[in-house]
This record gives C-alpha cells, sequence and structure tokens, in this order.
C-alpha cells in the first residue's frame, strides 16, 4: 500500500506555469505506475499524464501535450506534473494516482491509490 500526498496547487494567471509534486510513502514507489488526473467544476475526473516505473514511458491527453510534462524522482518517491502555458481550462483538482500493475494505463480504474488532491486554479 501506498499514501500519496500532492502539493503545489494554487492560483496562476493564464499563460503562467505551475509544478505539482505528489510525495508517496509505504510500498517501494518504485513499483508503481504513476498518474496524474484532475476534475474541473461540473466534470467527471479525466486522465491528464502517467509514467512508467521508470520513467522511460509518459502519456499525456491530447489537450495537454506540449504544456505539461510529467517526471518521477524514485529517490525521492516524488512524482511532479510540470503544467507551462496554463489555460483557464485547466483549472480543476489535481490528484495523483499508483497503479500497481507494470503497464501504463489512462484509465481511472486501473489505479488503486490516490491522493486527497489540489486544487490549481487559473484566471483569464
Amino acid at each position: 500500500q501506498v499514501q500519496l500526498v500532492e502539493f503545489g496547487g494554487g492560483l496562476v494567471q493564464a499563460g503562467g506555469s505551475l509544478t505539482l509534486s505528489c510525495v508517496g510513502s509505504g510500498r517501494p514507489f518504485s513499483t508503481y505506475v504513476m498518474g496524474w488526473f484532475r476534475t474541473a467544476p461540473g466534470k467527471e475526473r479525466e486522465f491528464v499524464a502517467a509514467i512508467s516505473w521508470t520513467g522511460t514511458n509518459t502519456y499525456y491527453q491530447e489537450s495537454v501535450k506540449g504544456r505539461f510534462t510529467i517526471s518521477r524522482d524514485n529517490d525521492k518517491s516524488t512524482v511532479y506534473l510540470h503544467m507551462n502555458n496554463l489555460e483557464p481550462e485547466d483549472t480543476a483538482v489535481y490528484y495523483c494516482a499508483a497503479d500497481r500493475t507494470i503497464s501504463v494505463s489512462t484509465t481511472e480504474s486501473s489505479y488503486d491509490y490516490w491522493g486527497q488532491g489540489t486544487q490549481v486554479s487559473v484566471s483569464s
């Protein structure tokens, strides 16, 4: 089992940047696929990005490609989401999640453990 805590949310103007961090504790962090999801006001939770155990493979939702970058530091048990050129449509609660299987999934139901979420608000 792993416990996840997100950091780094806040209010930013459109075009600005934020970096979210998610720190894991418990079972060795390097054995989890890690993902970021978000829930915008009035919408279902959606996939944002995911990264394989070693960080070799990354996957992104189409709307964030070229703007967001997911990375991980297994020595620090931390996964990051670097967000650039933010848009008001990126306003949401962002969640990190951990998947015990080896294959990277973009599906919410594949993830076993979730953080409590951190709010990102982008003003126009």
